[in-house]
């Protein structure tokens, strides 16, 4: 059957194609019964917009980039928490009614594919996700005029970012342990050419000055195997440390192994907290005491801040609230 055009619904509604196309567009301008008689001819007839003609008219695509800067390891796009991210950001984009384009930019030329398919306005706005603080992408994206939004802070500055609250998530962990009478708590770090690595260490570094404790740094890459050896050179170096506070989950559980590998009882001998409260968190011996992070909520309000942006709304970065869940590892 041939496709019914505006004009047929036009026809069918009686009213004109321009109050069909006004309609069509979701112009609120519209009276709600000449709203009602055209909803009604839409459904008889089946019709279905030509996306590309309306686009040319709105100069809006209805599509989102998520574009995820990764290094080749794949530090973030493995990370439990990363699918939870991308269902919220599906699902918060299907309800508004928008097409969702996965980007990974693992290297010098996939970050030019990218930068070349958003300069080809095929998209209305871009998410980026998990960046490095020297990552030429978010400025070179800002550069293009198009709304972008990162979901953590970057080193563009009119970038704006939905962020979590890194260091106080941090400080919380430190504060627990301290509470529990710990007196020598280390750090294993994530990668520091990451905000979020370099804020988790500032919190724990903070919150141990007030106190007049000294700081004992191990590098990590926020994989289980760094976690495993941060935890085997920190006894190491301080066969008497009675804490440690993992900058997230996975170098956590590393840790543990090493502990108990090492013949380290836990929480009793020495107590562990990671950070991002994934759900292999409850399901370690000991449970896993960590930080929440809300990455489904963070995801969700990234959304709604590049849609207000698309729309001209406001820029200011949001900063996520977390929480401390204590279990037995502490």
């Amino acid at each position: 059957m041939k496709r019914p055009t505006l004009e047929v619904v036009a026809a069918r509604a009686g009213v004109s194609k321009s109050s069909v196309s006004r309609v069509i567009n979701g112009e609120t301008t519209v009276a709600p019964q000449i709203r009602d008689v055209v909803m009604q001819a839409v459904h008889e007839l089946g019709y279905v917009p030509n996306g590309a003609a309306r686009n040319l008219v709105t100069r809006r695509t209805d599509t989102l980039a998520v574009v995820v800067s990764d290094p080749p390891q794949g530090v973030v796009s493995d990370d439990p928490l990363f699918s939870a991210v991308v269902r919220a950001v599906s699902r918060e984009l299907e309800a508004a009614g928008k097409r969702l384009v996965l980007m990974l930019a693992e290297s010098d030329q996939s970050r030019t594919r990218v930068e070349q398919y958003i300069a080809g306005a095929h998209v209305d706005g871009v998410l980026l996700v998990a960046l490095h603080g020297t990552d030429p992408l978010p400025a070179a994206l800002a550069r293009q005029g198009l709304p972008v939004v990162s979901f953590n802070r970057t080193s563009a500055q009119d970038v704006p970012y939905v962020a979590l609250d890194n260091a106080g998530g941090a400080a919380l962990a430190v504060r627990h342990l301290l509470e529990r009478g710990r007196r020598r708590i280390a750090t294993i770090t994530g990668p520091l050419e990451l905000h979020e690595a370099r804020e988790r260490l500032d919190g724990y570094r903070h919150t141990l000055r007030d106190t007049g404790r000294r700081s004992i740094v191990a590098l990590g890459d926020f994989t289980r195997a760094s976690g495993a050896e941060a935890m085997r050179q920190l006894l190491d170096d301080d066969p008497d440390l009675d804490a440690v506070f993992a900058a997230n989950d996975l170098m956590a559980i590393g840790a543990l192994r090493t502990l108990h590998q090492a013949g380290r009882r836990v929480p009793e001998d020495v107590a562990i907290v990671g950070f991002d409260d994934i759900e292999a968190a409850s399901y370690t011996t000991p449970a896993l005491t960590s930080v929440s992070s809300p990455m489904a909520d963070q995801a969700t309000a990234a959304v709604h801040l590049l849609l207000s942006l698309i729309d001209g709304g406001p820029t200011d970065p949001v900063i996520m609230p977390n929480e401390l869940v204590v279990r037995e590892s502490s």
